[in-house]
């Protein structure tokens, strides 16, 4: 069995991928846009555009998320979880968190703890929850 997230931007997707293939690396592997579809979405499921986008996939190292416009409302809302990003060393770390947070919110700076020699938890731009930390 596998899990993955899937993200919902409300319309900003485009711009999250954009945004995460600069900031970590992401290299986007599937997009389909509404107006590609094969059959027409169901009346009330659809965003008005056609040029949104209905499904998407990115690779992040070896992880496969998800992501799609949804509804295009407008109100992206990630509450309830953290994507958790594990690099090599602090560099990375830095690296990673600080692209990350440009835009976003450092919800806990990066620092050693008992349990890594560097940590941080941070919002990006979209308002999705990440956590970064070196492997001890």
């Amino acid at each position: 069995m596998l899990v993955q997230p899937y993200l919902f931007f409300d319309g900003r997707c485009e711009e999250a991928l954009e945004f995460y293939k600069r900031a970590i690396g992401a290299d986007v592997t599937m997009l389909m846009r509404y107006k590609e579809s094969p059959e027409p979405p169901p009346p009330d499921c659809a965003p008005t555009s056609g040029e949104k986008i209905m499904h998407s996939s990115f690779r992040v190292g070896e992880t496969i998320i998800m992501a799609s416009d949804g509804y295009a409302q407008g109100n992206p809302k990630f509450e309830g979880f953290s994507l958790s990003i594990t690099v090599p060393n602090e560099a990375e770390a830095d690296r990673k968190f600080n692209a990350l947070a440009d835009g976003g919110k450092v919800n806990l700076p990066l620092t050693k703890t008992f349990f890594s020699p560097r940590f941080g938890m941070v919002a990006d731009k979209f308002g999705v929850n990440w956590m970064v930390i070196v492997q001890h």
